[in-house]
């Protein structure tokens, strides 16, 4: 914990820029027919039954105090998958960083391993070579700001139904870039300092 809050406190360095990356997911489902539209004295009236269409998986990825924010969405969360996004993250977004200092949690997926199972070992090297990775405590995925951003997506574009993965893709990707135009960005103020002291039964006593 108090590495990834030290991460969190280092001045603002654009060749090495600090990214929270994070993932969820969004069950596919459809109407089993057509709502029956808004009438004067009547509301929106939506039946209850639907159809799964699978899974959707999503990547997000924010720089917290740039206001940017990557977000893609995938048929599957393969260590592949994964590493296809880091690449496009490091190779696309950050391609004049010297360093992108990755804070995520420990999932099996999340790891140098899977660039080296996704691409050839020179380019896997070559990628991680631009990866300083920090890792969230077991229990402690409140410390990644990328949830919260994952939170704002799900209230303001995902809070209802999407029958299929291109139309999620549309809505996700317009929900980014007017984010990113807003630029929002995040500002953390829970410090060791505070950590020491909230959570000080967490701490050995000498």
């Amino acid at each position: 914990m108090e590495d990834v809050l030290k991460v969190y406190h280092r001045p603002y360095n654009p060749s090495e820029p600090v990214i929270c990356m994070d993932e969820s997911n969004k069950q596919l489902v459809s109407y089993t027919r057509p709502s029956l539209p808004l009438a004067p004295g009547k509301p929106l009236r939506v039946d209850d039954e639907y159809i799964r269409h699978g899974v959707a998986n999503i990547f997000m990825a924010v720089e917290p105090i740039a206001g940017k924010r990557l977000v893609s969405v995938t048929e599957r969360r393969t260590r592949v998958d994964w590493a296809i996004f880091i690449k496009g993250l490091l190779d696309d977004h950050y391609p004049n960083a010297n360093k992108v200092v990755l804070v995520m949690d420990n999932l099996n997926t999340h790891g140098i391993a899977s660039l080296y199972e996704a691409f050839p070992s020179e380019e896997a090297s070559r990628l991680a070579s631009r990866l300083e990775i920090h890792f969230t405590p077991k229990h402690g995925s409140w410390l990644n700001m990328a949830e919260i951003e994952l939170s704002v997506l799900v209230g303001q574009c995902l809070d209802r139904r999407i029958a299929d993965i291109e139309t999620m893709r549309k809505e996700v990707k317009a929900w980014e870039t007017d984010r990113n135009a807003l630029g929002p960005d995040i500002k953390w103020r829970f410090t060791t300092e505070a950590a020491r002291v909230k959570l000080s039964r967490l701490y050995q006593k000498i």
